[in-house]
């Protein structure tokens, strides 16, 4: 496939003054594309701009609450007229979360987080499609993550975000079949290291920190300015979030309980803080920083081992396990319930229903689907 160029294509990027926002600022800049930036703090945006126009890029800023449609259609609408050339890329990038039990978590927190993660998301895609579909041209990139495929116990607003933010992306690929150069790209990173898990709302009372093995903010960028030039609908970033995928897809039940257990033994065993809001609400003056905590943890190897073969075919490999298990299981059911049919059905103290019956719901089944089939 074609790659396209992104010199002097226009880009706009949501929440681009921190954490991952910030690197794929960076990331274009560095290829000469025209930026347009947009965050909730319009300090930190002028900073991100002048470091993009330092790269030899051509950025603007427009403070924007992704969660505002009006903030939205005027982002569009701006970037669209900034530069010569109409919007090419559009990153839904700005993201928030909160950590607590669900409901000793105010439920405004929630509601912020599922604004921000899912409405905010929705509310891009509607801004910018009415261009994209006049130019019959252009991408969307989805920030997700790993908490789409397996739940999030203790960030259950977040979970409900993600898995929603799925959900939406994938029917709206399928309205657009036909716009074939629309393209609808998603990217699930595992755990990146970002100042996120400080501006997060923090309602169980310790320090939040990473868990182990995260990925750079940069990678993901990198992973983000590749699927500019070549559009696909989903990029998974780390073999954790395959592992995690597959495991909770055969076995939902085992891996939400272990992963419950794994973080409540990993707060209670984590330095006590006072519970705060973070920047959920309110976006605060700060100096632009992608990473957040440089040494702490450590972290995946770059892009190109994350998708390497092994590890799909790891992945494949334990699902074929896993299937072989559920269908023999399964199997075992059928036999079984097979066998109570026919001892049943052999006892004529079991009555079945017929149209001898006095039964409304048999003559309502009369000439329906059901009666025909």
């Amino acid at each position: 496939m074609h790659k396209r160029s992104m010199k002097h294509a226009t880009v706009v990027i949501t929440g681009a003054t921190s954490g991952i926002g910030r690197a794929i600022a960076m990331e274009f800049a560095a290829a000469k594309a025209n930026l347009v930036l947009a965050a909730r703090n319009e300090d930190n945006l002028r900073d991100i701009v002048q470091e993009c126009i330092r790269q030899g890029a051509h950025a603007v800023s427009v403070p924007t609450d992704v969660s505002e449609l009006d903030a939205m259609e005027k982002l569009a609408a701006m970037a669209e007229a900034a530069f010569e050339g109409p919007i090419a890329v559009w990153i839904n990038n700005a993201g928030i979360g909160t950590f607590g039990e669900f409901s000793e978590t105010p439920l405004e927190a929630h509601v912020q987080v599922v604004k921000t993660n899912l409405i905010g998301y929705m509310n891009g895609c509607f801004a910018v499609l009415p261009y994209f579909k006049k130019a019959r041209t252009g991408v969307i990139i989805n920030m997700n993550s790993s908490g789409a495929f397996v739940p999030m116990p203790f960030a259950s607003g977040y979970s409900a975000s993600k898995f929603g933010l799925l959900g939406f992306m994938e029917a709206l690929r399928g309205e657009l079949i036909h716009d074939t150069n629309i393209h609808v790209c998603d990217i699930y990173p595992y755990f990146v290291n970002t100042p996120g898990f400080r501006h997060a709302g923090n309602y169980m009372g310790v320090t939040l920190k990473p868990l182990p093995l995260t990925i750079e903010s940069e990678v993901v960028a990198q992973a983000v300015f590749a699927l500019a030039q070549s559009p696909r609908a989903q990029t998974t970033l780390g073999w954790p979030t395959y592992a995690a995928r597959v495991a909770y897809t055969l076995f939902p039940g085992l891996t939400r309980s272990l992963t419950g257990q794994f973080l409540r033994a990993y707060f209670q065993t984590a330095v006590p803080s006072p519970q705060t809001e973070g920047t959920i609400f309110e976006s605060k003056r700060e100096i632009g920083r992608s990473s957040g905590t440089p040494s702490a943890v450590a972290h995946l190897p770059a892009l190109k081992p994350l998708v390497s073969k092994p590890m799909i075919l790891g992945a494949a490999g334990l699902a074929a396990v896993g299937l072989g298990v559920f269908l023999a299981t399964r199997s075992k059911s059928r036999a079984k319930l097979s066998g109570k049919m026919k001892s049943e059905i052999d006892d004529p103290s079991v009555r079945t229903l017929s149209e001898n019956d006095d039964y409304p719901l048999y003559e309502r089944l009369q000439g329906s689907q059901i009666a025909k089939a």
